[in-house]
């Protein structure tokens, strides 16, 4: 079989419509239920993972309530789709959301955005880990940004066992440097840390293969940042890795599906 036959889990996605202030680029990077899952299937992905774009945007005006509880009614009827709860701790009513949302059965955790909600995760990110390791969960979360470096987000799983991280945006650093995520991951210390293939600097040659070098397949998860990106090209991104095909499909769905119990076609977890 080749590995392009191969179903793939996207950990990071969304729904909605792109709220960057920019009218047309925002027209490009906005998708509904329809298209998110019309471009996964185009992607050869059999399940994905999202969280409410209207909940994360307009920076520093986001609704996540009503983002949460959108979502959590489209996800509940459409097959295929997960779904992300989102946590701003600016807006304390979102923790008290996030207790009812980890309850339903397509909830498989928190996400968390400091740089469109507007706040240093070193300065709130404690109360999201206390919040996070009650419910033994996981956080997938913007990174490689100031107010959301890698770094900062791993003392933080450090001092949380019982969390499971996902800093997203492999590449991604506002300084250029695209090392960031894959560092903070190598100083680690129980192995709870992922990162995922989002950004679109994974486009760059060597990038994914330098980081199966240094941390490994089983560390790294697919996500495509749709309908922000074209879930299809980070697709080929991966399929034409220069990796080898196990390691491909380590990052494609062997490692989301132990990270999140799912079945595979013979009903196995």
């Amino acid at each position: 079989m080749s590995i392009k036959d191969l179903q793939a889990i996207d950990v990071h996605a969304h729904l909605g419509a792109c709220r960057r202030g920019k009218p047309k680029l925002d027209e490009f990077m906005s998708g509904d239920v329809e298209t998110v899952l019309r471009r996964a299937q185009q992607a050869n992905t059999f399940l994905t993972i999202v969280s409410p774009i209207k909940a994360l945007m307009p920076r520093f005006n986001a609704d996540p309530v009503s983002g949460n509880e959108e979502a959590a009614r489209i996800i509940a009827r459409t097959e295929g789709l997960l779904q992300w709860v989102v946590v701003d701790p600016l807006k304390p009513e979102t923790y008290k959301q996030a207790d009812e949302m980890l309850a339903l059965p397509k909830c498989v955790g928190i996400k968390v955005q400091p740089e469109e909600h507007g706040y240093p995760i070193a300065e709130q990110g404690t109360a999201i880990f206390e919040f996070a390791a009650r419910h033994r969960t996981t956080i997938p979360t913007h990174s490689g940004e100031e107010n959301s470096m890698p770094e900062d987000f791993v003392k933080l799983a450090n001092e949380f066992p019982e969390v499971t991280l996902i800093v997203a945006h492999l590449g991604l650093g506002w300084d250029s440097d695209p090392t960031h995520q894959v560092r903070a991951i190598q100083s680690s210390k129980h192995g709870n840390v992922f990162v995922d293939t989002s950004s679109a600097l994974n486009i760059t040659p060597g990038l994914i293969e330098w980081a199966v070098k240094e941390i490994g397949a089983q560390l790294i998860l697919y996500g495509t940042d749709s309908p922000l990106y074209f879930a299809p090209m980070q697709r080929a991104r991966i399929d034409c890795a220069d990796i080898r095909d196990q390691g491909k499909k380590l990052i494609l769905c062997d490692n989301a599906k132990k990270l999140f119990r799912i079945p595979d076609k013979t009903g196995k977890k």
